[in-house]
């Protein structure tokens, strides 16, 4: 344990697995070697640039995250994973069409050296993704192993002292817990079994977990938000978190939802359409795979209005979600919104937002960030699911019985009082009842 509180150290070398060498995961380690030569700031990374109060009010104490608890020094972190195309980082990044090929190019020689590992692949789960640079296997069981021995090698090259893995591969066709996810036992007959209800994020989440690496799901699959994975995530002691990154049009919903809420306004309606044209566009442009984001988009306002307890303001509100591929935009999302609204005496009002974001932009911080904070939470024995990291995702786990919370302000709080609980700090509850919180 540190002298600070009650994480150890954050000493040697943080190894970085990225399943998914796409637009997002080229865009964090390009984003990474930038920031660490001085070519640019890392901009939306709390663990970078983010601070917190801490101690009595009257002392303004905000020191920055970094320096209150021991985050990893991302000058000493290297970066793998797998993808279903061979290209390399750099040539990855040219294409994913995220960065200024100016800013690349000074990146060349780093980007160049990180070449993905094969996959695990099926293309029943994304059919609109291609690529040969896949692993075979007679069952599911044999791929796992496969990705642990892949993990053993690239912890032993690269001399990493600890490893991390956040997904960031595709969105998977929609899945339901069923009884193969039941327990540790039911898991592993069905990866023997090549169930059909093992996806191949699912496969790398248990491969993580097993080995007790610390693990993060960007995308809306079940992945880790299973009975058996979370009871593996126990037994090794290993933080896990999912589900899918909170970046455009729902990180607008958590802003603004409950500041409608908190002003006891009426919403009739919420109708929300994005186009974009990157991969994950491409993938979503399946209905197959689109169920699984809708479930996850769809959930967040029910849960922030809470209309069984709020009847008159939101019992019959219409929420309505789409996604459109759209070629031209590339990586460059648009989420447009339309909310009808309801104030004093049942008068109509509307509000009208078009975020003209960049979702790779947006997701790159949040790996970041989840990476180092796994690890964090690794280091100061807080195994299992990670609830306090719900902050940075759409469809938060949570734990058996407890429903997630979306309100970014909840969940900043709980985020926040975390991290004065690993530095050894006095919580804050914001009552302000003397000067002495």
């Amino acid at each position: 344990m540190s002298k600070k509180g009650k994480a150890s150290k954050a000493s040697g070398k943080l190894g970085i697995l990225l399943p998914g060498m796409g637009a997002v995961a080229t865009t964090v380690i390009a984003g990474v070697y930038a920031v660490n030569k001085g070519l640019s700031s890392p901009i939306g990374s709390l663990t970078q640039m983010g601070r917190i109060r801490v101690g009595k009010r009257t002392k303004d104490d905000q020191p920055l995250i970094k320096d209150l608890v021991p985050v990893h020094n991302i000058k000493k972190v290297v970066f793998g994973g797998w993808d279903v195309y061979d290209d390399n980082v750099y040539e990855a990044a040219v294409n994913a069409e995220v960065l200024e090929p100016s800013l690349l190019k000074k990146l060349k020689p780093q980007l160049s050296k990180i070449k993905p590992m094969k996959a695990v692949f099926d293309k029943k789960y994304a059919n609109r993704l291609e690529g040969k640079h896949i692993k075979k296997g007679k069952n599911k069981m044999v791929l796992a192993k496969a990705l642990m021995k892949d993990i053993e090698n690239f912890k032993k090259e690269n001399k990493c002292d600890r490893l991390v893995m956040v997904w960031c591969g595709s969105t998977e066709i929609y899945i339901e817990e069923s009884a193969v996810h039941k327990n540790i036992k039911s898991f592993e007959k069905g990866l023997e079994n090549s169930h059909d209800d093992i996806p191949p994020s699912m496969i790398y989440a248990y491969a993580a977990i097993k080995m007790g690496i610390p693990y993060a799901n960007g995308a809306p699959n079940l992945s880790c938000d299973v009975p058996a994975l979370i009871q593996l995530a126990k037994e090794t002691q290993t933080p896990i978190m999912g589900k899918d990154f909170k970046t455009g049009q729902t990180l607008m919903k958590t802003i603004l939802a409950p500041g409608l809420k908190a002003r006891a306004l009426g919403i009739e309606g919420w109708f929300s359409t994005n186009i974009l044209g990157n991969r994950d566009g491409e993938v979503l442009d399946d209905p197959a795979n689109f169920k699984t984001k809708e479930v996850s988009k769809l959930g967040v306002l029910e849960q922030i209005l809470e209309p069984e307890i709020n009847p008159e303001l939101y019992a019959d509100l219409y929420h309505k979600v789409r996604i459109n591929y759209y070629p031209p935009r590339g990586d460059a999302k648009e989420g447009w919104d339309n909310i009808d609204i309801r104030g004093w005496l049942n008068y109509p009002m509307q509000i009208k937002i078009d975020f003209l974001c960049r979702d790779s932009i947006l997701a790159a911080p949040i790996v970041l960030d989840l990476a180092l904070f796994l690890d964090l939470a690794k280091r100061a024995g807080m195994g299992g699911i990670q609830e306090w990291l719900g902050f940075y995702l759409k469809s938060p786990q949570a734990h058996k019985g407890v429903k997630p919370i979306h309100d970014i302000f909840k969940q900043q709080i709980k985020l926040e009082n975390t991290l004065r609980h690993i530095a050894g700090e006095t919580l804050l509850d914001h009552l302000g009842l003397d000067y002495d919180k």
